[in-house]
């Protein structure tokens, strides 16, 4: 395991995994989420050191403290996300990315505020500490780990974005990205390359369905497995805690029912799959497959 530092921050090499590997994104301070899938890790014998989540430990949920303090009991490693790099540096808002008086920029001036009077000096030091860039090797392919895009930390690729997605991948040698930041799961080649989102843990990915996403990646000798599970958990008991704590009644009910409040950062063609089931499983990436031109 090695780290180095540049320009856009530091990358973290693992070295080579030889065993699975569990992707999550966005635990959004979803106490319940958190730790149901810490539970489900368990259930399948990853440990902590194979867990990795994308970023966003903090974000719309009641329990910005405690669902930090579980990521770094349980959590395993964490790419920085915009929300850790704003909490490490005690910056004025979330860095979301959020157009200037959209929806999700003014429902984010609330949670931010709550995460911000919660959250410890130790956790802010944490997030401040995790690298922008986790890289490592599985089944003879090299993956790399970002919250949004290389080129920018907060950078929103949903599954319509295949043009981003290529200029994106075009920045790495990776034979795999897994990203974050967009909340929906997705898996699409690029050329010679592939672009993964495990998607999020703490919010619902707008389909309708409360449940939340994450990833396993399993090597093989015939290449890499990745297949995308469905999180189970009580929902309801985390969009009560909201409630209780004042926080958006708009982000609550959409853990109960699956769908966001607004899509302003969404592309029409995203949009327009609002409450579809995503159609997601599993897929073998195997090394000839990821390197073809």
């Amino acid at each position: 395991m090695s780290a180095e530092t540049g320009g856009a921050g530091t990358v973290l090499d693992l070295g080579t995994i030889d065993a699975p590997v569990l992707v999550y994104g966005g635990p959004y301070s979803n106490l319940q989420a958190t730790r149901a899938l810490f539970d489900r890790a368990d259930t399948l014998g990853i440990a902590p050191g194979h867990r990795i989540t994308t970023g966003d430990i903090v974000a719309y949920c009641a329990a910005p403290e405690a669902t930090t303090r579980a990521v770094m009991a349980r959590g395993g490693l964490v790419v920085r996300g915009n929300c850790e790099e704003s909490f490490g540096a005690g910056a004025e808002d979330c860095g979301c990315g959020f157009a200037e008086g959209s929806a999700c920029d003014l429902l984010a001036r609330g949670w931010f505020a709550h995460a911000m009077g919660e959250l410890s000096p130790g956790s802010r030091a944490f997030m401040a500490a995790c690298p922008t860039e986790i890289r490592f090797r599985m089944a003879g392919l090299r993956l790399s780990a970002v919250h949004g895009s290389f080129s920018a930390i907060n950078r929103f690729i949903f599954p319509s974005d295949t043009a981003a997605m290529a200029a994106e991948s075009a920045l790495t040698d990776a034979d795999i990205v897994l990203a974050g930041h967009s909340g929906v799961p997705l898996a699409h080649p690029v050329k010679h390359q592939w672009w993964l989102n495990a998607g999020v843990i703490g919010m619902p990915a707008n389909d309708g369905d409360p449940r939340g996403w994450f990833m396993v990646l399993t090597p093989g000798a015939k290449g890499l497995e990745v297949v995308f599970h469905r999180l189970d958990y009580d929902w309801g008991a985390a969009a009560a805690e909201m409630r209780t704590r004042g926080l958006a009644e708009d982000y609550a009910r959409a853990l109960e029912t699956g769908f966001w409040p607004s899509m302003d950062v969404m592309p029409d063609a995203d949009r327009a799959t609002r409450g579809q089931p995503l159609p997601l499983s599993g897929l073998r990436i195997g090394t000839a497959t990821a390197r073809a031109a």
